[in-house]
């Protein structure tokens, strides 16, 4: 599967209809059934008329049905290590299955799967507090170490959203039609393949969230600090767990002297909970940098493919531009010491 496969294919739209016949045949629910957003999945809202919800997911059809089975055996595996992490829950078929394989005519097989539904607030809509940062960062490090002993048993798909192959998009570059733009991201882009993509391969894989950006994450109404969901299993992947860090970090950011004023909060509430490793900060700072290229990248030519979709593909975009300006400005070395303190307490940094 290439890049190209995923995220240059459409992905058909699901009638309502469907997805409320297909909760009642596959799931015994009667309930009412609304779309939600998403990038590549058809995704709707399921309420039941006791009042319990759900979300039900079509996959993309370019998809293989590995890639849903990896992410439903990975809920599983959390669940019974760490019930107490805040993430959704698989919802069997009648038949005891983790997921249905959809047929229309003229359409591709669709893999369809039911997850419990989490209340709270979207971040987005949410106070941001040191606080709140740094329980992101603890909550994030406490799902890696649930994951780590998970093993799914199939090779390893390919997903575009893979920082370890972050080179690949020298190829999507030519649509980024600003000079200045274009040469930002070809930079940092060759700056990923000499600082940090030799280590990458020196480090443990494990299965990580990949995703961790601010769309994904609820917190409670009444306490904006307190962290009660981590959305969206889709782009998990098995990668370093650095690379976990760099994707949430990346959303981390802020601007001119506040640029690593929340990263290194987050950063330091991860090392608490899961100690980072000194080649690990070392590489931080690149993987952070090349995640932003990745979105203004992919998420810039797949909104001129889909133009009825660029407000949800493009909600990243301008504020990842800015960040992206911003290191590409801050002094490398200042900011790799600023890393290692905030991974130096309390726990000490090991190789």
């Amino acid at each position: 599967m290439s890049i190209h496969d995923v995220l240059s294919q459409p992905s058909p739209a699901i009638d309502v209809a469907v997805a409320q016949d297909i909760a009642i045949r596959q799931f015994g629910m009667t309930a009412s059934v609304t779309p939600l957003a998403g990038e590549r999945d058809r995704n709707f809202h399921v309420r039941r008329d006791d009042g319990r919800e759900y979300v039900i997911k079509f996959s993309h059809p370019a998809e293989q049905i590995s890639i849903a089975d990896f992410q439903a055996q990975a809920l599983e595996h959390i669940e019974k290590v760490a019930p107490g992490l805040p993430v959704q829950r698989v919802v069997p078929t009648l038949d005891g299955d983790r997921m249905y394989v959809h047929a229309q005519p003229t359409q591709a097989l669709r893999v369809v799967r039911m997850f419990s539904y989490l209340p709270g607030l979207p971040l987005p809509e949410a106070e941001v507090s040191a606080a709140q940062v740094r329980g992101l960062g603890a909550t994030l490090a406490r799902l890696g170490l649930a994951l780590r002993d998970f093993v799914y048993p199939a090779q390893p798909v390919k997903l575009p959203w893979d920082l370890q192959h972050a080179e690949d998009l020298t190829e999507l570059t030519v649509h980024l039609h600003d000079p200045a733009q274009r040469a930002l991201a070809e930079r940092h882009l060759d700056r990923f393949r000499e600082h940090a993509l030799p280590i990458l391969g020196t480090l443990a894989p494990q299965a990580i969230h990949n995703d961790l950006n601010i769309h994904n994450v609820l917190v409670a109404p009444g306490n904006h600090e307190r962290i009660t969901g981590i959305l969206d299993f889709g782009d998990m992947v098995s990668a370093p767990r650095i690379i976990d860090v760099a994707v949430a970090a990346s959303y981390q950011l802020g601007t001119g002297g506040a640029l690593l004023t929340n990263v290194l909060e987050f950063v330091s509430a991860y090392h608490e909970v899961s100690p980072l490793k000194a080649v690990e900060a070392e590489v931080l700072f690149d993987l952070i940098v090349a995640r932003l290229v990745m979105i203004v990248t992919i998420s810039g030519w797949r909104a001129a493919l889909y133009p009825e979709n660029a407000k949800y593909i493009l909600r990243n975009n301008a504020v990842s531009w800015r960040r992206l300006s911003e290191c590409d400005r801050a002094q490398r070395d200042d900011v790799l010491a600023a890393l290692r303190r905030a991974c130096t307490q309390p726990a000490a940094l090991t190789r």
